[in-house]
């Protein structure tokens, strides 16, 4: 079956919704019932306001996440909500997990590659010998998703949800040194590597899946305060807590709550106006700007993180390094 899609063109549309507006908001007039969702990470943060909104209008949502006790706490009582236990970092859990998944349900319409990491302290690698923020950020959600593949086509129209950062504006992705071994380590431009590494992710995912109803999008969700500060120190978290409140445009303080900040993230896996659209970076509830690639004030999207020809040789080494194709 041939199908006509639309080419997408990273440029703001004209949105229903804005910088304000929660998930809650976005989800009010969705049924989601019959719909099967993931989302990684949503034992905390965005990632449990994402599934308590999914939940809320239907859907069944699996949490796959490394934190059992943290999932049995939160996750408890939540209609339609199930754990499965997830670490990115490691290879084979990541195909149990998938395994799992594959052997309980035919299809899977929303994917939320949610999980996060963010500034170690120091040069940590994962299972398979990669810096951390790459290999959690990236490198496991790309595996992830490739052995899910099956399921997303068989939905019959399925969404992928990847998590970006403005803090792709650290760097874009250095595949000829992706562990930093011929460059200093800077944990900074390490995230910002992984966060690139996401958004280019969504661009190619979403050219290889049109054919079947797959498409992709790319968040920067804004700021918000959780548990993804873990590793900044009093110092450096004051600091960029006033780097935020000194951003131009932003709402109060520049934070946003975490229903806000799933907000976005749940606009691009519900939003009609996002029919026969993909592969593109969202922010506010809205199709982002593209900025100057020395841009480092402001929002936005670098060209760097949405190049298709960047996000076609990141394709190419995360296949190489993960094993994993896409059939």
């Amino acid at each position: 079956m041939n199908i006509i899609h639309m080419k997408t063109v990273q440029a703001p549309i004209h949105s229903w919704f804005n910088a304000t507006s929660t998930a809650a908001e976005i989800a009010a007039d969705c049924d989601l019932t019959g719909k099967v969702a993931i989302v990684t990470g949503g034992n905390s943060g965005i990632g449990y306001e994402i599934v308590k909104t999914l939940a809320g209008i239907g859907a069944q949502v699996i949490v796959g996440a490394r934190d059992m006790d943290k999932a049995e706490n939160r996750l408890t009582g939540l209609k339609n909500v199930s754990f499965m236990p997830l670490d990115l970092a490691d290879p084979a859990a990541v195909d149990a997990f998938a395994a799992g998944f594959l052997a309980e349900h035919h299809s899977l319409h929303l994917l939320f590659n949610n999980a996060g990491l963010w500034r170690p302290p120091r040069l940590l690698k994962d299972k398979r010998g990669y810096e951390l923020q790459l290999g959690v950020n990236h490198l496991g959600h790309f595996q992830l998703t490739g052995r899910l593949w099956p399921a997303l086509k068989n939905a019959g129209g399925a969404r992928v949800v990847a998590l970006s950062s403005i803090g792709h504006r650290y760097m874009g992705v250095r595949l000829d040194d992706p562990n930093f071994e011929k460059h200093p380590f800077d944990t900074m431009k390490a995230y910002g590597q992984s966060k690139t590494a996401n958004s280019l992710f969504a661009v190619e995912l979403d050219r290889l899946g049109q054919e079947h109803g797959v498409r992709a999008f790319a968040v920067h969700p804004g700021a918000i305060r959780t548990e993804i500060t873990r590793y900044m120190t009093t110092r450096e978290l004051q600091t960029w807590v006033q780097r935020v409140q000194q951003q131009p445009g932003r709402q109060n303080d520049g934070f946003k709550t975490l229903q806000q900040g799933a907000a976005t993230a749940t606009w691009c896996a519900l939003s009609h106006q996002l029919n026969d659209m993909g592969g593109v970076y969202c922010e506010d509830n809205n199709i982002a700007g593209i900025v100057p690639d020395n841009a480092m004030a402001g929002y936005g999207v670098r060209s760097y993180a949405i190049d298709p020809d960047i996000a076609t040789a990141l394709w190419q080494f995360s296949e190489t390094v993960t094993h994993v194709s896409y059939p």
